[in-house]
């Protein structure tokens, strides 16, 4: 492995891909002289929007080629959805690349792993056609086959354009295609980067690797922030850095105002554990204990803003007490009643396996005497599941569940601030009531419980509270 003092491991995320030709003249090359183009490993996501196409849209549920192959077994609809998607890859590397020789090796590069796919589709759908082999138990490498193809366009069509502007760029493809043989994670990485030198070459890496621990399985979306972390620690990266489209802030500025947020500068892993169970990901919690394992810093950058150092975040604790972040997420609230509950054991686990079973994420949850209620990230279509299924197991019991949002106050520390108080106060202030709230004594989060509506205005209460440096007041002859 290369030393570890050399390099950096940086990944640049999907929408900014999109824009790689502009990361290429800024973040990339810059004003850097050739000597200093190295030293540096890029992890690519696909394109913006490559990976809704190939799976399933991320936010809307429209299905991709996965759900269409997967829910229409003996149809050909997914046909054209694969068709779309080389549509849309070539529309993609045609907006960054210029190069005629270029262009033809992407057209043809997007080619090959098409036509690739869909013969490796077409066999497994005749193969499920006889009854001795189900569609359902090759679900997951249907899913981890389509995932590499995005990365690998993008990492091939970025080679492609460095290599054009004079960088000794190395396409590392470990989305394992047409390989024989089933590896593991680490494996995978280290026969990818075997012979690499980043003292020499910039290697441009895919965020989606094959292995046999199966990263979609695991992660799902978030399996190239996992390759990203994992190649970080196993290369000794000095530092891992995630480029994305914005500073992390301490709230959204597009809601609160562009001149009341403030960049972070500096936070800790611990922060960062908070913000993913809040759905605002700055880096996904397994990859970001693996780097915190291997004592590798994180740094989240804003990707067109190259010369900003952004955020650092590492081990260290906060120097002083202070509010960093105030963000939110709509929930449902899960609530089990039972009168008979005071002093049984097993409520708790019984609801927790239903949950578990249905896969739904738990953000929060508050209990007394005999009423237990889960904050839960979900879609009402599976939680009515999982209340029939409580119901089943405890038919005396009362269970419901409704709309609300969570708004939460992060930071390193936040003893002595009073945040709770202050915050009840704030949406008080702001004509909204909190139907619950939550601190625990760690001191990291303060949790405030609305109706989902209220959200947003709540948010921009507390932050003008807790975060914002109070406002001058204007003086009566103004």
């Amino acid at each position: 492995m290369p030393d570890p003092m050399a390099h950096t491991v940086e990944k640049i995320g999907g929408t900014s891909m999109s824009r790689i030709d502009e990361l290429r003249d800024t973040l990339i090359i810059g004003g850097r002289k050739e000597k200093d183009y190295y030293g540096r490993v890029f992890v690519v996501s696909a394109f913006g929007g490559i990976t809704n196409l190939l799976l399933e849209h991320k936010k809307s549920g429209e299905p991709g080629v996965y759900a269409a192959f997967v829910n229409d077994q003996t149809g050909h609809g997914w046909h054209d959805r694969l068709d779309t998607v080389a549509t849309a890859m070539t529309e993609a590397h045609h907006k960054v690349l210029d190069n005629s020789a270029d262009l033809e090796r992407a057209d043809a590069f997007v080619q090959d792993r098409i036509l690739g796919a869909r013969n490796c589709l077409i066999d497994l759908q005749r193969l499920c056609s006889y009854g001795h082999f189900r569609l359902s138990e090759h679900m997951s490498q249907i899913r981890e086959l389509l995932s590499g193809l995005g990365e690998a366009h993008s990492a091939f069509v970025t080679t492609l354009l460095l290599q054009r502007s004079g960088v000794n760029a190395r396409f590392v493809d470990l989305s394992g295609w047409r390989d024989e043989g089933n590896v593991s994670l680490e494996e995978r990485i280290r026969e990818g980067m075997n012979g690499v030198d980043p003292a020499t070459e910039m290697p441009i890496v895919t965020g989606y690797a094959q292995c046999e621990e199966g990263l979609m399985n695991e992660f799902d979306r978030g399996y190239s922030e996992v390759t990203f972390s994992r190649l970080a620690a196993l290369t000794g990266a000095s530092e891992a850095i995630i480029h994305k489209e914005f500073h992390l802030s301490s709230a959204d500025p597009a809601l609160v105002g562009a001149d009341a947020v403030r960049k972070l500068g500096r936070t800790n892993y611990d922060v960062a554990d908070q913000l993913s169970n809040l759905g605002m990901e700055a880096i996904h919690p397994k990859a970001a204990k693996t780097l915190r394992r291997a004592a590798v810093p994180l740094r989240v950058t804003n990707a067109f803003e190259p010369d900003d150092p952004g955020t650092l975040i590492d081990d260290q604790p906060a120097e002083a007490a202070g509010v960093e972040i105030v963000t939110g997420l709509d929930l449902y609230a899960l609530e089990l009643f039972e009168q008979d509950m005071v002093g049984v054991k097993g409520y708790d686990a019984a609801i927790l396996e239903v949950l578990t079973r249905h896969g739904v994420r738990i953000v929060s949850k508050v209990s007394n005497a005999n009423t237990i209620t889960h904050y839960v990230d979900s879609s009402l279509k599976v939680l009515r599941r999982v209340e029939k299924d409580l119901k089943d197991r405890y038919p005396s019991a009362v269970i419901s569940s409704r709309s609300i949002a969570m708004a939460s106050v992060v930071g390193r520390d936040l003893a002595g601030l009073s945040v709770l108080t202050r915050g009840l106060q704030a949406i008080a202030d702001a004509g909204h009531e909190a139907i619950g709230a939550t601190q625990g004594p760690r001191n990291v989060d303060v949790q405030f419980i609305v109706d989902r509506d209220a959200l947003n205005p709540v948010i921009v209460a507390l932050h003008r509270a807790l975060s914002e440096r109070p406002r001058p007041k204007l003086s009566r002859a103004a």
